[in-house]
């Protein structure tokens, strides 16, 4: 038996969508990727804010960083458990442990700070929902460690040194395809926004 998926979209004004007006040019229809995700009963919400039910906080302690992982699961029960683990830009796990709780707390040892252009390290937190020997659902999300300040005098400060924030605005506006846009058009946005020198970027 087949069944049959509708995915439909509305433009009309409403009260839940916004903006509503703006200084740019709004598109109807459906310009991103749809995709079905089929989850068990237990399983990383889909709907926190429109991210992964992952969220992590780094906070940089001396040489190194105690990191604060919160999931949002959605149905778990009680004999269910969260595995946690850091890995680092190569792949290899340098923090984990296991836990009922929905969040918690790990530490990166001589911590790789993130820094802009320069150097930017991520790292990647993964967290799965296990059920005895069963993984029922698995999340990550890459993030980078860092400190930062504003100073009056001095300006952005990143990781103790002066960084100039030099940016552009930038619209999906491209001629003949709006908001539309491809991977690479994406990539070549960014290579334009490079060359001038740019190291931030208004959306």
């Amino acid at each position: 038996e087949k069944t049959l998926l509708f995915i439909t979209g509305d433009n009309s004004p409403n009260e839940f969508v916004y903006p509503q007006t703006a200084d740019f040019t709004f598109y109807g229809g459906l310009y991103r990727d749809v995709n079905l995700v089929c989850v068990n009963n237990s399983h990383f919400d889909l709907d926190y804010f429109g991210g992964t039910g992952l969220a992590v906080t780094p906070d940089i302690e001396g040489n190194n960083a105690k990191v604060h992982v919160d999931t949002y699961v959605t149905n778990k029960a009680d004999d269910q458990i969260i595995s946690y683990t850091i890995f680092d830009k190569e792949g290899t796990i340098i923090a984990s442990t296991t836990s009922d709780d929905t969040s918690c707390d790990l530490t990166i040892e001589n911590v790789h700070l993130w820094h802009g252009r320069k150097d930017p390290y991520l790292y990647t937190a993964k967290v799965a929902l296990i059920d005895k020997d069963t993984v029922l659902d698995s999340v990550s999300a890459r993030f980078g460690c860092r400190t930062f300040e504003i100073d009056a005098d001095r300006g952005f400060i990143l990781n103790g040194e002066e960084y100039p924030l030099r940016g552009v605005s930038r619209h999906q506006d491209r001629w003949g395809i709006g908001n539309a846009l491809l991977p690479e058009h994406h990539r070549e946005d960014m290579d334009f926004i490079y060359q001038v020198g740019c190291t931030t970027i208004r959306v």
